[in-house]
């Protein structure tokens, strides 16, 4: 486990700043389901031939099965999942989800998608690690899960799309919807093309209009959340939050350098949550 913690640690990541301050066996938990999705996420980025890229993703489903068929995994990873998480009683459909929409990118890259199959991925690569960690944290409200996951998670990919759309379009890859780039006036669904386009921060404010409105929705459901499940909830959202309000403030017309949100300031805004503010 040690690793795991070395690995979201030296990553960088908003979730390490948000998970340190949890009780062991929650941290452990939230650390190994960040490992999962690293893991998957490598698979797909990485340089292997596309059909040994399909064969791990299907061999992860079986490795699902494994686990909740209380079979031997076969995986460390596995084998962590089913020591750290399966106390939590989480559901192997989330898994599953998470798994579909990280490997929408194969075997071509997302580009252009419709309203519907963004939200698909959303709820897939942001959602359902919120389902599954909210179950950690300790709520047992299914209808409150559902909305505060579907909610922020969409709100969180949405500030990752909006902040990475240069590097996904030098990966060959846009996530921007393809509505919202016609209604912004851009023809061209090629990467490249749409982030030169003059239009491009109409379209990019258009999704920020959504990403803001999911925002309010979701620290509305924060506020149904007991004060203890919330805090950890509220530190990641804190966190992308700011992401969000410097590209807001500064424009939608600016593409680059990234926002960054420096490790004290997410520090700060982790013990803010978890203090209740």
């Amino acid at each position: 486990m040690n690793n795991i913690k070395r690995m979201v640690k030296k990553s960088g990541t908003s979730f390490f700043w948000s998970m340190s301050l949890l009780p062991r066996a929650k941290r452990n938990a939230m650390y190994t389901i960040y490992a999962f999705f690293r893991h998957i996420d490598d698979i797909v980025d990485g340089d292997a031939p596309m059909a040994e890229k399909m064969e791990l993703i299907q061999a992860w489903r079986e490795e699902m099965d494994n686990i909740y068929d209380r079979k031997v995994p076969q995986t460390d990873i596995g084998r962590r999942i089913y020591k750290n998480c399966m106390r939590f009683k989480l559901p192997k459909d989330e898994f599953l989800t998470m798994l579909d929409s990280i490997s929408m990118d194969l075997p071509n890259p997302v580009q252009a998608p419709d309203m519907d199959k963004l939200n698909q991925y959303c709820r897939g690569v942001a959602g359902s690690p919120g389902n599954l960690s909210l179950r950690i944290f300790g709520c047992s409200d299914k209808k409150l899960i559902d909305a505060l996951s579907e909610t922020l998670g969409r709100a969180l990919q949405l500030t990752n799309i909006l902040r990475d759309v240069k590097e996904d379009a030098q990966a060959d890859r846009l996530y921007l919807p393809k509505e919202l780039l016609k209604k912004a006036g851009i023809h061209s669904t090629a990467p490249m093309d749409v982030v030169v386009d003059k239009n491009l921060s109409v379209a990019r404010e258009e999704l920020a209009r959504i990403a803001d409105d999911d925002y309010k929705k979701a620290f509305s459901y924060l506020k149904k959340l007991d004060k203890k499940v919330a805090r950890p909830v509220k530190a990641i959202a804190y966190i992308y939050k700011r992401y969000f309000d410097i590209m807001q403030n500064r424009g939608w017309e600016i593409i680059s350098p990234k926002p960054n949100v420096g490790r004290f300031t997410k520090l700060c805004l982790a013990l803010k949550a978890f203090m209740g503010k």
